[in-house]
């Protein structure tokens, strides 16, 4: 992990910051009186950092877990793949368009067993983000995607997607290679699988570009991320006409972790370290990996055809809806 000073802080991790200056400016002193010694002041400020992680971590707001999970140090795809498997292969192209760099996937061993990992990468420099595309994948990139699924239903391996993008690309090259189908085969297709699959929302699960890859056995959500149809920003400007009513929107649309799971659209949440997965790379990978092979123990307990039915009635359950009595619809609504 980066340390400080190169470390990025968020607003409301101010405190932290602080408590960090301090042990920068205690270390200073004790360059200069080396007949003192500071350990133990420096170890209370350490301390004093963890608790003040915890404090933070405690009362967030929805906002303030949205801009979490866009941490500028948050571990994205491949840091997950680093720390939690070994022999990573990437698999390139969805042999039709193009090799899409924002959608990365390819085997790898997890725990001794060989799995087919899937999902988005940003980038933690300028030109990197601009590779990646920022995460947002083009149809070329889900059809990638659907590609090493089949590959991995072929030679009949479990199947782990890794969810985070602000949205699949908005852009017209996008929707003239078909962007809404592409995504549409994909939730289709991830349905009838025969293969267990888990889907994880490691940072942002926004709008269709989630859900080009969030169909699964199981459907995990790591403790300050957040998932739904539409971003903060572009829910309050099409509600407001305006960003600035955006910790408004994040309140609303009820997206965090707590949230999806009371509604039941996901499984389980995956802790984080205190403070966020950012503040600890291998311990968050831990976590995941942990919750990981416990949920694809469970599920290889079934069936595929098991499987794929539980699936499908999962997924058909999902959402709130009433129905009106013939006698009660409107006249007007009939006509």
């Amino acid at each position: 992990m980066p340390q400080y000073p190169n470390r990025q802080f968020l607003d409301f991790e101010q405190p932290i910051k602080d408590l960090y200056e301090q042990i920068e400016q205690t270390k200073k002193l004790a360059e200069k009186n080396q007949k003192i010694d500071y350990s133990s002041t420096i170890t209370q400020i350490e301390a004093s950092i963890v608790d003040k992680r915890r404090e933070i971590t405690e009362n967030l707001t929805p906002w303030q877990r949205v801009q979490l999970s866009r941490h500028p140090d948050r571990p994205y795809m491949l840091k997950y793949i680093e720390k939690m498997t070994t022999n990573f292969i990437e698999c390139h192209g969805d042999r039709n368009f193009a090799d899409d760099k924002a959608m990365i996937g390819g085997f790898a061993d997890l725990d001794g067993e060989t799995v087919m990992l899937i999902g988005q990468q940003k980038g933690h420099t300028t030109k990197m983000r601009q590779l990646r595309n920022f995460g947002m994948a083009k149809p070329e990139g889900y059809r990638k995607a659907l590609r090493l699924m089949k590959l991995a239903e072929k030679f009949d391996k479990p199947i782990i997607t890794f969810i985070d993008t602000p949205g699949a690309y908005p852009g017209l090259e996008g929707e003239e290679r078909g962007q809404g189908e592409a995504i549409a085969r994909n939730i289709f297709e991830m349905i009838r699988l025969k293969v267990p699959v888990i889907c994880i929302i490691i940072g942002e699960g926004a709008s269709g570009g989630a859900l080009g890859i969030g169909v699964g056995d199981r459907v995990l959500m790591m403790e300050n991320t957040w998932y739904t149809v539409i971003s903060p920003e572009g829910c309050s400007s099409i509600l407001w006409r305006s960003v600035d009513k955006k910790e408004t929107a994040a309140e609303q649309l009820k997206l965090t972790s707590i949230d999806m799971k009371g509604f039941g659209l996901v499984d389980e949440i995956v802790p984080e370290p205190i403070g966020g997965a950012h503040w600890d790379y291998v311990e968050a990978a831990e976590m995941l990996k942990k919750v990981i092979l416990s949920n694809l123990t469970e599920i290889k307990k079934h069936s595929p055809k098991v499987r794929i039915n539980k699936r499908i009635d999962k997924f058909s359950k999902m959402g709130f809806w009433e129905d009106i009595p013939a006698k009660e619809v409107p006249t007007t609504l009939v006509e």
